[in-house]
């Protein structure tokens, strides 16, 4: 039989001599079939290396073994930012130990992440899914339960209900790199962040206008997270008459753009100007100066999600969301009290 050709429970069953309900009922664990008319079948089956389609599995409401995430970052930066390599990584391996395979699907969109989770639960591919950056008046949260497709949520903000969330603090986090940096006496830091709907950045922004109030000047510039447009960003920061103090970039990469940057522009650091980001990862520490970052154990992060979303595929009913692991702040070479 050609192997080009897919494997059909109609080739099995013409092969075992057998009819294909009694395939079915062999490949499906179901009693009906002797017990060596059964193992002739599997023989079979493993020899042309059959697989169930997506379009049986939805009919049969059987379980898939495979869980999606959907990353709306652009493929070609994905790969620099450490926190999805430790995320997906974290994710997998709790996976792996199950059986369990992970669908990743890079798309560019909140629409097109949308379409994806409706063809993934249209084709019963995919128990359940990983979702991340929630945004507010979210129409991914109203979806998943309609679908319905099991989902937890990785993020902050007012994440309630079904699909649960795995809850970080960002406000929190946000006031221990912001309040370290005014305790030092920095009253002028600009925040170089992402896109402006995730509720992350909303509260981080928020966090840093809210200083005001101790007679920091706090600004927040929107990227798109790449490194090339952070250096865009600092080069204009730091060519303004009166620049900032310091700067808080939203992860690694773009911090250690801004790095580059400031050593182009023979802005030394730290004592002119102070660098932080609200991720880490091995590079921040081996660059020179090192980097203050926000330190989590993402690949714990991942773990914890995959394990919880496993948990809400089983539960009959929604669960309640679930605390993720708090960031520390790891003070290095590129912070200091300002010079002026």
């Amino acid at each position: 039989m050609s192997q080009a050709k897919r494997v059909t429970i109609a080739d099995i069953a013409r092969l075992a001599g057998v009819s294909p309900g009694a395939v079915s009922f062999a490949l499906n664990g179901r009693p009906g079939v002797s017990a060596q008319t059964r193992q002739r079948i599997l023989e079979i089956a493993e020899q042309h290396q059959w697989q169930p389609s997506s379009a049986a599995r939805a009919l049969g409401g059987s379980r898939a073994d495979v869980v999606g995430f959907a990353v709306n970052r652009p493929a070609r930066t994905l790969g620099t930012e450490a926190f999805f390599t430790d995320l997906i990584a974290g994710v997998q391996s709790s996976l792996a130990r199950r059986g369990i395979a992970l669908q990743l699907a890079v798309v560019s969109s909140i629409e097109e992440e949308i379409a994806t989770y409706r063809r993934w639960r249209s084709a019963n591919q995919v128990d359940g899914v990983i979702v991340i950056d929630p945004r507010d008046d979210d129409p991914r949260l109203a979806l998943l339960p309609a679908l319905p497709l099991p989902a937890v949520v990785i993020g902050s903000g007012d994440v309630a209900g079904d699909p649960p969330a795995i809850r970080l603090d960002d406000e929190a986090a946000a006031h221990t790199l912001f309040d370290y940096l005014v305790a030092l006496g920095h009253r002028e830091i600009a925040y170089v962040s992402g896109p402006a709907e995730f509720q992350h950045i909303r509260l981080r922004a928020e966090v840093l206008a809210s200083l005001a109030a101790r007679g920091v000047a706090g600004e927040t510039l929107v990227t798109d997270f790449s490194p090339a447009a952070a250096t865009a960003v600092t080069r204009t920061l730091l060519s303004r008459a009166a620049r900032p103090s310091a700067v808080v970039y939203d992860n690694d990469v773009m911090a250690i753009a801004g790095l580059r940057v400031a050593q182009e522009m023979r802005v030394a650091v730290p004592t002119a100007l102070s660098v932080a980001s609200f991720d880490d990862s091995v590079v921040t520490g081996l660059v020179h100066p090192s980097i203050t970052c926000l330190t989590r154990d993402t690949f714990a992060l991942g773990e914890q999600a995959a394990e919880f979303l496993l948990e809400r595929i089983e539960a009959a009913d929604p669960l309640p969301s679930r605390p993720g692991p708090m960031p520390v702040l790891t003070i290095r070479e590129s912070t200091a009290a300002p010079s002026r």
